[in-house]
């Protein structure tokens, strides 16, 4: 069983402009508890207490070994101190590089070479008569516009892993109900109420 969850970053707007170092933060923490939730939920499996029974290999068993029932208080730490602060974490990179998105970007190095650019096209002289092909001009997307687009596609991404991770988690433990953005509400309220104490 994964023993922590993968640690928050440093949240800086360099993290969320390095696209390559942003993928991986998120990639490796999915692969750490939700690529691999049905080998962190069998790890939570207590052995037999009452050793091996010879007979219990003469009849078939209705639910197979993989599909047994954990236990309530097993199931309740795993999600709350491995799964949960897992999903926040991205969840807080994810809304802050959200926020490095939709804020100026004074500092972004291409911004001279799209105003060229931008420039050049405007006075460009345009004949699609001779060339169809002359009106069409691509500007440089920003840095800015790149990095939201990543985030809405990971966004994306997130509510489809943690839907199946959710139901693998409502499948093999008992009491847990409703939808995964519920119960990740319900944590973090209890988070708050812990740390006003």
């Amino acid at each position: 069983m994964a023993d922590r969850p993968s640690s928050h970053p440093r949240l800086s707007p360099q993290l969320c402009f390095n696209e390559t170092a942003l993928r991986d933060f998120l990639r490796l923490s999915r692969a750490t508890i939700d690529d691999t939730i049905s080998q962190n939920l069998n790890a939570l499996l207590t052995p037999a207490t009452s050793g091996f029974d010879p007979s219990s290999t003469a009849t078939r068993q209705p639910r197979p070994a993989g599909r047994r029932k954990i236990a309530p208080a097993a199931c309740d730490r795993f999600t709350s101190d491995l799964l949960f602060p897992s999903w926040q974490s991205r969840s807080d990179v994810l809304n802050y590089c959200a926020s490095v998105a939709t804020s100026p970007d004074p500092d972004d190095p291409n911004s001279v070479l799209r105003e060229v650019e931008n420039m050049r096209a405007r006075e460009r002289v345009v004949d699609e008569r001779l060339d169809p092909y002359s009106a069409r001009y691509f500007p440089r997307e920003a840095r800015t516009e790149s990095l939201a687009s990543l985030v809405r596609n990971e966004r994306m991404v997130e509510g489809i892993v943690r839907a199946r991770t959710w139901g693998l988690v409502g499948d093999r433990c008992e009491g847990l109900y409703g939808s995964w953005e519920a119960a990740l509400d319900e944590w973090r309220g209890r988070k708050d109420e812990e740390g006003k104490r």
